[in-house]
C-alpha cells in the first residue's frame, strides 16, 4: 500500500491530518473504522490526514469521541481555524474568552490586548510586506484581535496584569504619531480600575525573570493556564506543574518591575521624547 508521506510542521492543518493519521495508528484503527464511528466517509478521512481537505469543528468533535481523546483534535482544529498566528494561540484564545484574570509579559512589542488598531496594522503589514503571511492571514489576524479586545469591555471585565519588557515602549512601531497616540493608549488603559500596568526596565538586566512573552490565564474554575512561545510556536500548557513554574517567575518579575506610578512616568517621558 502506498502511503504519502506527511509533512506535520509545514501548517496547523498538515499537523491536524498527520496527529490524525499518528493517533489512528496507535489505536490500530483504520480509516474505514474511523468512518463507521464518525459518519465521515474513508475518503474524507485520508484527505484530512493528508492535508487535501481542511477539518473542521463537528469533524474534530466526532474524532475525539471516536478516539476518547477528549478535546485534543478540537483543539487541533482551533489552531487550524487561528492559523495566521502560532501554532497553540487558538486555543489560548477560546480559554482568554473565559478568563478571569490574565497576567501577561511581553518583550519587543506591546501587547495585543494593549494595541491601537494602527500599531496593530503596522505590524500586520509589515509581516504581509516580509510574506510571512498572506492577505487572508493578514484580515484574520487583525479580526481576531479585534475580537480579543473586546474582553476588556466585558462586564464584568477579567482582571488585567501586563508587564511591559521596556523594548515595547521604545520601539518606534509606525510613525512618530501612531507610536505617541499607542503611549497614550497605554497610559489611558493604565488608568482602569481593573488593570495593572508595569514596566521590567533595562536597568533589571539578568533580574528579569522572563525571556520570552508568556500569558497567564485564571480561568472561572480556579485553575491557571499558561501561553508561552518562541520565535517559530507557541505552547498552551495546562499541566499545573509547568504552569506554576511560569506562574513564579512571573511573580518574580512582578516584584521586581516598576510599580504602575513609575511605570506611567517612564511611558509618559518616552512620549514626550517623540515630539
Amino acid at each position: 500500500m502506498n502511503i504519502k508521506p506527511l509533512t506535520p510542521d509545514s501548517s496547523p492543518q498538515a499537523s491536524f491530518g498527520a496527529q490524525l493519521r499518528s493517533h489512528r495508528g496507535e489505536l490500530k484503527m483504520t480509516q474505514d473504522r474511523l468512518a463507521e464511528r464518525t459518519g465521515y466517509s474513508p475518503g474524507h478521512i485520508s484527505s484530512v490526514e493528508t492535508g487535501r481537505k481542511p477539518p473542521t469543528l463537528p469533524f474534530a468533535r466526532k474524532v475525539d469521541q471516536a478516539f476518547d481523546s477528549g478535546t485534543k483534535f478540537v483543539n487541533l482544529f482551533l489552531d487550524v481555524r487561528a492559523s495566521a498566528l502560532l501554532q497553540g494561540f487558538g486555543q489560548y484564545v477560546v480559554e482568554e474568552a473565559k478568563a478571569v484574570e490574565i497576567r501577561c509579559f511581553e518583550v519587543g512589542i506591546i501587547p495585543g490586548l494593549l494595541q491601537t488598531p494602527e500599531y496593530a496594522a503596522e505590524l500586520v503589514t509589515a509581516a504581509l510586506s516580509r510574506g510571512a503571511i498572506g492577505q487572508t492571514q493578514a484580515d484574520e489576524r487583525l479580526r481576531i484581535l479585534a475580537s480579543r479586545q473586546g474582553l476588556l469591555a466585558r462586564q464584568p471585565p477579567p482582571r488585567l496584569f501586563a508587564i511591559l519588557d521596556e523594548s515595547c515602549i521604545r520601539r518606534p512601531i509606525g510613525s512618530p504619531v501612531q507610536m505617541a497616540a499607542q503611549l497614550d493608549h497605554l497610559i489611558a488603559v493604565a488608568a482602569l480600575p481593573h488593570v495593572t500596568l508595569q514596566i521590567a526596565p533595562y536597568s533589571m538586566g539578568a533580574a528579569r525573570s522572563l525571556n520570552l512573552p508568556v500569558y497567564l490565564l485564571g480561568l472561572p474554575n480556579h485553575s491557571v493556564t499558561a501561553y508561552s512561545e518562541s520565535a517559530q510556536q507557541g505552547l498552551y500548557e495546562r499541566d499545573p506543574e509547568a504552569v506554576r513554574t511560569l506562574l513564579t517567575a512571573y511573580h518574580h518579575l512582578q516584584v521586581e518591575a516598576l510599580p504602575q506610578a513609575a511605570t506611567v512616568a517612564l511611558i509618559s517621558k518616552v512620549r514626550e521624547e517623540l515630539q
